[in-house]
């Protein structure tokens, strides 16, 4: 059984970059929002469920789901986000604990961007790790790769967990705010440590 780490952290906050750099060290990352594209592209599992609900103007010409109309239905639309969650949760879930049975590195980065509004994040991982940086920070953040505007990335940011929230569930805490380089030291001291409590967690 590997130990698992739950990595998460608000849009923006930077948990890509401290995944990649877990990778980097050895880490097995299962990511589930590359889950979720999987299953959603070209010849994905999921299409003709999403197809099924949702309709054909929500499937590109190239076969995949498209991303931004979806985004955008489920944001004005309660309903339909509750729909689109309840196809693709159970899918990803049972896809992650595939991967998670699988992993042979010394310890498993679990990327679950909404691991602390799921109630409860302690039900799949022996460790919260929160990618914390300051709101208008993340802000910076997405509109330079997205092209959202402020007023929507607050709003996406609006229906995540509150910052001081998603810190109250921490077990560990990347403060990235920094350079790449400060984000680096941090996930290699923490690299040292997961790789300690694993080798303990098996004896």
């Amino acid at each position: 059984m590997s130990f698992v780490v739950g990595l998460t952290g608000g849009i923006g906050s930077g948990k890509s970059a401290a995944a990649e750099e877990f990778a980097r060290l050895g880490a097995d990352v299962i990511d589930t929002d590359a889950i979720a594209r999987e299953l959603t592209e070209a010849g994905g599992t999921a299409l003709p469920h999403i197809k099924s609900l949702f309709g054909a103007a929500f499937i590109t010409s190239k076969g995949a789901m498209d991303r931004d109309a979806m985004r955008k239905h489920v944001f004005s639309d309660p309903a339909a986000k509750q729909a689109l969650e309840k196809l693709l949760h159970p899918m990803i879930r049972t896809e992650a604990e595939r991967r998670i049975a699988a992993a042979a590195g010394p310890y498993v980065i679990y990327v679950v961007p909404l691991l602390v509004e799921s109630g409860r994040p302690r039900d799949r991982v022996q460790r919260v790790l929160v990618v914390d940086a300051p709101e208008d920070l993340q802000v910076e953040r997405v509109r330079a790769r997205s092209g959202l505007s402020d007023k929507e990335i607050r709003a996406i940011i609006a229906q995540q967990a509150a910052r001081q929230a998603r810190l109250a569930a921490a077990d560990d805490v990347l403060e990235n705010s920094g350079s790449l380089d400060a984000l680096r030291k941090q996930v290699a001291a923490l690299d040292a440590r997961y790789r300690k409590m694993a080798i303990s967690a098996k004896s």
